[in-house]
Order: structure tokens, then C-alpha cells, then sequence
């Protein structure tokens, strides 16, 4: 029998995931298959070439390019510290000689008698990837990295701002319809992951920043408060690399939305537990969500009895799955698939499409196309 899928955000209590942590340039794995790693281990390293200096050695000691190399004092492939004479003239009959010091560490790369410059390249930049996710080293890629898995908590998000982060996720809100305001921040948030309600506020952002807030997740925002917070239209969403000092996720939406009570209601379950958040966000092909990596512990697995579910099963569009529609006059409104009829209908707008009813919480059956829903998956 045929299967309609739909793109939709994973809420699972409990879900077998996988995370694949690659370098960008072959470097050294540092953990082998079957190791448990924690979510802020190093699992791969490397090194950058360090930054390049060019240092105009002939005019600083006003001779030719071709008496550069006889000038110098050290030799290609040494190492120079901040204030070392690099270079002295021979002077006039042994007098009025000159020198330059060098205003930067690192390793004499070329000294060329063409150009009279020499090149100075700085100290080898270290880029090292974390596990990020809690878990058992399932596969290890050589020189690339590792792929990591373990039973979690998911969730994810519709947009997120900022990369990577870690703490123990606390809360702020005391229901999913409560805004999130600044004075319900505090010094004891620092460093942790803070759960709202409803809209974060813009002056909720900024006393999280100022306190050391690792990430805030909350139902809405005002789009105007994140412009302002970034200081520019974030246009395109490919979100992830903004330094802000804190990483953000909305759970439902732009505007005055209640994070949805099933996804408040897991982070409550979950609440002092230390959690990985990647605000990372790509809306075009190749989608990618802002997510929230609980891992569980066997204190912490909620159903032992249960199958784990695998991400393969994910995106099935059937009766009884939970649905968010996204698009107006709906928009933002929860429900669950009560028929998946087979025939196109015509819709107001005279175009043919593929519907869905839904029951939404509420208890009305509304009508949309299948295209303005997205699957809560878990």
C-alpha cells in the first residue's frame, strides 16, 4: 500500500539517534569504536595552517632584495618570538647598520631575493570536534572523525540562532502559555539551557546574554527583537554561525505562540538534565532543525518495555499522527489526521491539491492541504 510523507519536527521522549562529528580537514581520531563518550569529550582533532605574515624586509632595512637573505639572522624553517632581530644591513664600512625586529611569533617560511620579502607563518590554529551527543563511538571514520549513538530525548525546533552548546536544562516558565520575560532570568541560569513558555521577549534575551545563559528555548518571538538582537534581517534562514553569546530556539514560531504543551511538557520531564543544543538552521534543501540532544540514562529511560524507534520510521503520514499546519488561516494550530483522502480537491483559490482533515485540540475539523502541514514526530 502506498505511504504519504510529510517533512516534520521530531519530538520523541525516546529515539535511537545517531550523530556523524567530522573534522574539515583529515586530522587524528582519538577514540575507537565501542568507547562511551561524554556529550564535551574531544573525539577528533587537527591543525590549520597558521596565518600568514609578509614582512617587507628590504625596505625596512633600506637595502636590495637581493642582500635580503645575506641580512638575515635566522635561516627558513626557524622559529622567531615577538621582538627578535630578523634582519641587520652590513652598514657603511661596518657603521650606521640597521635592524628590524620582528612584531609577531612564528616560523620563517621563504625569504626571497626577488621580492626582498620574507614570510612569517604563525603557530598552528587547533580545531577540535566534541561528541556533542552522549553515547557509544558506533563507527569511526579514519582521519575524518566519528559517528556516535545512543538513546535520547529529541526535539526539535523551527528556527534556531547560534552553534553548539551544553548545560542542564531549567526553566524559567511555570506553563507553555507564560511569556518569557526578562525578570524571570536570573544568576542562578548561567550556563544552563532555559526552557520558556510562550513569546521570549527581546529584554528576556539580552539579561540571558548578560547573566551567561548557555541557549533559551521558548514557543515564539518577535521578529523585530531578533532583528534587533542580531542587528540585521536575518533574511534566508542558514542560521548557526551568529556570535551572540547565546544560542536560541523557538519551538512553534514567529510571534505570540505557546510552545506546544506535549514539547513543555517533555522538557518538565526532563528538567535538571544535562542536554546538547545546536541552533542550527537551513531551511532550504537539505533541511536541517535547531534540536535539543537529551541523552538517557538508564535512571532516565521512560519506557524500558517499550521499542525504541528508529529514525528510518520517521515521516509517515497516516491517521491518528500528530500534525502542526503552518500556513494561514491555521496557522500555528495543533491536531491530529482523522482522514488522508486519495482524490485531489479543488481549493478556494481554484487550484487541485492533496488534502487532510484534522481534529484540532479544540475539537474542529478544518480541511488543509497536505502541504501545509508538518508531522510532530516521536
Amino acid at each position: 500500500m502506498a505511504k504519504a510523507y510529510s517533512p516534520g519536527l521530531q519530538i520523541s521522549q525516546r529515539v535511537l539517534h545517531s550523530s556523524r562529528r567530522i573534522l574539515p580537514i583529515p586530522g587524528d581520531v582519538l577514540v575507537k569504536v565501542g568507547d562511551q563518550v561524554s556529550s564535551q569529550q574531544i573525539v577528533a582533532q587537527t591543525f590549520m595552517p597558521g596565518d600568514v605574515t609578509p614582512i617587507n624586509v628590504a625596505n625596512q632595512i633600506s637595502v636590495a632584495p637581493s642582500e635580503v637573505p645575506n641580512c638575515m639572522l635566522f635561516s627558513e624553517g626557524d622559529e622567531v618570538q615577538e621582538g627578535d632581530i630578523l634582519a641587520r644591513s652590513k652598514g657603511i664600512f661596518g657603521f650606521f647598520k640597521a635592524e628590524m625586529t620582528t612584531k609577531t611569533s612564528g616560523t620563517i617560511e621563504s625569504i626571497s631575493h626577488v621580492t626582498g620579502q620574507v614570510i612569517l607563518r604563525g603557530a598552528p590554529l587547533p580545531i577540535q570536534v566534541r561528541a556533542y551527543q552522549a553515547g557509544t563511538v558506533k563507527e569511526v571514520i579514519p582521519e575524518q572523525g566519528v559517528v556516535i549513538e545512543s538513546e535520547v530525548t529529541f526535539l526539535q525546533g523551527i528556527l534556531g540562532i547560534g552553534g553548539e552548546t551544553y548545560g542542564l536544562i531549567k526553566f524559567a516558565c511555570q506553563n507553555n502559555e507564560q511569556d518569557l520575560e526578562a525578570d524571570l532570568l536570573d544568576e542562578s541560569m548561567q550556563g544552563k539551557i532555559v526552557i520558556g513558555g510562550a513569546r521570549m521577549t527581546g529584554e528576556a534575551v539580552k539579561r540571558g546574554i548578560e547573566i551567561g545563559v548557555a541557549a533559551i528555548i521558548s514557543g515564539g518571538m518577535d521578529d523585530e527583537d531578533l532583528k534587533e538582537i542580531l542587528g540585521y534581517d536575518l533574511g534566508v534562514a542558514v542560521t548557526g554561525s551568529e556570535n551572540i553569546g547565546i544560542t536560541l530556539i523557538i519551538t512553534e514560531g514567529f510571534g505570540d505562540i505557546a510552545m506546544a504543551e506535549r514539547t513543555f511538557n517533555l522538557f518538565k520531564e526532563r528538567e535538571g538534565a544535562e542536554a546538547a543544543v545546536n541552533g542550527t538552521t537551513q531551511i532550504r534543501a537539505g533541511v536541517l532543525r535547531p534540536e535539543i540532544v537529551i541523552p538517557l540514562s538508564e535512571h532516565t529511560k521512560p519506557d524500558t518495555t517499550s521499542e525504541t524507534k528508529s529514525e528510518t520510521e520517521m515521516g509517515i503520514l497516516e491517521i491518528g499522527v500528530p500534525v502542526r499546519i503552518i500556513r494561514d488561516p491555521y496557522f500555528g494550530l495543533l491536531g491530529s489526521v482523522s482522514q488522508l483522502p486519495t482524490e485531489l480537491q479543488t481549493l478556494e483559490s481554484g487550484s487541485e491539491s492533496r488534502v487532510l482533515e484534522v481534529i484540532l485540540e479544540s475539537g474542529k475539523t478544518v480541511v488543509v492541504p497536505r502541504a501545509n502541514v508538518e508531522l510532530i514526530e516521536g
